[in-house]
């Protein structure tokens, strides 16, 4: 039996090619447009969704898996593993971990749940590690210290082309505050520490807000190293790609992921967003 399975679920915008080579397990959220369901990174991937969100006449919905999807997946897995690592949204945003929790419980195994306080990319190097640390052959315990050391020590900031798919969605948290003064505005919004979107600055342009993300990121070293960068972006490829190329300049890094926001996170960030995650030592 192996020792340890890694667990996250979609929104943590992992490839799935990436998932497949480090035998990480994705656990899929559901889109909703209207009446008709699609699993995330299953049934609909970001391309389609996008489109079909600029196209469409209300906004879709998201909803978390059951306490049954995880039961099901974790005891799938505890055939072939003595013990499971489950990394998930931040309970800040989504009910998903909850789920997870519950899943545990009834299960009454070896599964350890960790809240990311994140999304995205930020869970995304969380996951990372982890299964950097399972390669490696460390036990449970060192492998959660290492990922409690990423989360303390990462950071991620966004940027949109307006606050109203987080408004409309509800996970609008301590930006609401913005939504008055945002008239052609791009918003610059921080994950904090409690997993919560809080207002970090706001720029005239795309440009100028590509700008601020990468002062922000250098503001927040706060004296540590940068030592892993994640890009991401929903339908604002070109942009992204500059503001790669702007991060790894000013880090010193090059850029370990660069990729889509999925379907989820798309739902309340909605197109032309733009952000990174950087992991500081």
């Amino acid at each position: 039996m192996r020792k340890i399975a890694l667990v996250t679920d979609s929104t943590a915008d992992i490839p799935r090619q990436v998932a497949a080579k480090d035998n990480i397990q994705v656990m899929p959220l559901t889109i909703l447009f209207g009446d008709k369901e699609y699993l995330d990174g299953v049934d609909i991937q970001s391309d389609e969704f996008y489109d079909k969100l600029q196209k469409s006449k209300e906004l879709p919905r998201s909803s978390q898996p059951s306490p049954a999807d995880f039961t099901t997946l974790y005891k799938d897995l505890l055939e072939h593993y003595s013990e499971i690592i489950s990394i998930h949204l931040s309970s800040s945003l989504s009910g998903t971990i909850n789920s997870a929790q519950l899943a545990k419980e009834k299960l009454k195994a070896k599964i350890h749940i960790v809240d990311s306080k994140s999304i995205s990319l930020g869970i995304g190097l969380m996951v990372a590690e982890a299964a950097k640390c399972i390669k490696e052959g460390l036990n449970v315990k060192d492998t959660m210290d290492k990922i409690s050391y990423v989360r303390e020590n990462s950071e991620t900031l966004f940027t949109l082309n307006t606050l109203e798919y987080l408004s409309k969605g509800g996970r609008i948290g301590k930006v609401s505050g913005m939504l008055g003064s945002m008239l052609n505005i791009k918003p610059i919004v921080r994950v904090n520490d409690e997993g919560i979107y809080v207002p970090f600055g706001k720029a005239r342009s795309q440009n100028k807000a590509l700008k601020t993300l990468e002062q922000g990121f250098e503001k927040l070293a706060n004296g540590r190293k940068p030592v892993k960068l994640a890009v991401a972006h929903g339908a604002a490829s070109e942009a992204a790609a500059r503001l790669k190329d702007s991060l790894e300049n000013a880090l010193g890094i090059k850029a370990s992921l660069f990729t889509q926001v999925g379907p989820v996170i798309g739902v309340h960030t909605g197109p032309g967003t733009i952000g990174a995650a950087v992991q500081y030592e």
